[in-house]
């Protein structure tokens, strides 16, 4: 049923794309004869070809109408026009192959249809030059109200369904290629709402959990810590509209997350989101990192760009190593180092969703980071009663357990962490099968604790 749904989606959406091919190639046929005054063209402005009616009839129900409907754009022949204009190398790039057409005066393309080259697609990738040769031809009025499609708080930018991108510096802004993000190409073509892939344009993985709060034992200090966070996404507009803050108050929170290893910080970020019934992506800093100049702003500006318009909450861990502190500007390198800490910290705070910094030492994060936090939140190391809880949630079938295994002894006896117990658990396990037995015994569970504590440089 649901294949059946989903191929009706898909071809309710070809027909309503088909018919706006339709109507773009004719614009674009219109804009070369204009262009290039050809005879017998009775056509004086290219808006005089109206597009199709996303009201009537199919258009109605698919994503594509839907999304122009929602942003106000269903009557905005501008953006329609350089919508298709970015979708056009994935649905139907032959469309755009009249863009190569040479200047035979001086034996290279047009400079004004602009485009640029990929590194595998032989086809016409547009830029916003492109845009606006179509929309605009050689009228400077019309080419200067032509930016206002690129400018950040414009629905197909600000929404993410389209982006500008590949801007050199000192290079003419039409020059960006303009694209159409991967989220609402799917969508218009299979009718899928696609979750953004882990790659090097986006370093950032979404995570989930099947554990529950359940399964995390937290101080109730901290508890409550996290009940703010929670009431803070869920009534974010009442807040700031019906409560007045938004005229005090910036847009989003900033949370530090930070104590020992394993005590559970990444499973309560996991949480939050799945109780606010949101994403959260955990940027790997690796790929943020880069030791050219510039490098690391522009990785990270990929993501906050990607998340900015998007209700998910971004989790950075081992936050230091991205938010450290700054230091005396000895030389160039503790310079740049100094601005890139400037840069993540304007972008942190600007951003309007929920930013959870982690770190196993409160101390490595930059003082600028931390008077910024709407909440610092402190995760110790569980106490005897809460390693209890913790070892019987590991085991909750306890046929598994031998009758010599005393978790409250091993709870009182040795101090870890919770990310520490289930490797123990997962050690004994395996231990268990290697040596062909059902249950696991306290010897087992005691071997795993040393090898945890012999990791953390401690003894039995």
């Amino acid at each position: 049923m649901e294949n059946k749904h989903n191929m009706h989606m898909a071809d309710n959406n070809a027909r309503v794309l088909e018919r706006e091919i339709a109507w773009f190639s004719r614009v674009m046929d219109a804009r070369f004869n204009l262009h290039f005054e050809a005879k017998d063209v009775e056509l004086i402005d290219i808006r005089d070809i109206p597009a199709p009616d996303l009201q009537q009839g199919d258009s109605v129900d698919s994503e594509y109408a839907r999304v122009l409907r929602e942003h106000e754009l269903e009557t905005d022949f501008n953006a329609r026009l350089v919508l298709m204009l970015a979708m056009m190398p994935h649905i139907r790039p032959q469309v755009l192959d009249p863009l190569f057409t040479k200047n035979s005066g001086i034996g290279r393309n047009f400079t004004e249809f602009g485009g640029w080259t990929g590194k595998t697609h032989g086809g016409h990738l547009p830029t916003c030059e492109t845009a606006a040769f179509l929309l605009a031809g050689n009228d400077l009025a019309h080419r200067f109200a032509v930016m206002r499609l690129f400018e950040d708080d414009h629905p197909l930018i600000k929404a993410g369904i389209c982006r500008i991108s590949n801007r050199q510096p000192d290079e003419p802004f039409f020059s960006a290629a303009l694209t159409v993000t991967s989220e609402y190409l799917n969508r218009f073509t299979t009718g899928h709402f696609h979750k953004p892939d882990f790659s090097s344009d986006f370093p950032a993985k979404r995570i989930v959990s099947k554990l529950n709060w359940s399964d995390l034992v937290l101080h109730p200090e901290v508890m409550d810590e996290i009940d703010n966070i929670g009431v803070w996404l869920k009534h974010t507009g009442a807040l700031m509209q019906d409560w007045g803050l938004e005229r005090s108050v910036k847009p989003g929170y900033r949370c530090l997350f930070h104590g020992p290893p394993g005590t559970g910080k990444t499973l309560t970020a996991t949480l939050i989101g799945a109780a606010a019934g949101v994403d959260v992506y955990r940027i790997d800093l690796s790929m943020i990192v880069s030791k050219y100049i510039g490098e690391t702003e522009k990785n990270m500006a990929s993501v906050f760009d990607q998340a900015q318009n998007k209700n998910w909450i971004l989790f950075f861990d081992e936050a230091d190593a991205l938010f450290g502190k700054r230091t005396q500007a000895g030389n160039s390198n503790d310079r740049h180092a100094n601005q890139e800490i400037s840069y993540l910290l304007q972008r942190v705070e600007d951003f309007p969703g929920l930013v959870i910094l982690a770190t196993n030492l409160k101390a490595n994060i930059d003082d600028a980071f931390a008077r910024r936090f709407q909440a610092s939140i402190y995760f110790p190391m569980p106490d005897a009663v809460q390693r209890l809880r913790l070892w019987q949630g590991l085991f909750p079938d306890s046929r598994r357990l031998a009758a010599d295994v005393d978790l409250a002894r091993l709870a009182d006896e040795h101090e870890l962490s919770g990310g520490a117990l289930t490797n123990v658990a997962r050690y004994a396990a395996i231990r268990a099968i290697r040596e062909k037995r059902d249950t696991i015994t306290q010897a087992d569970l005691i071997q795993g604790i040393g090898r945890e504590l012999v990791k953390e440089g401690r003894m039995l």
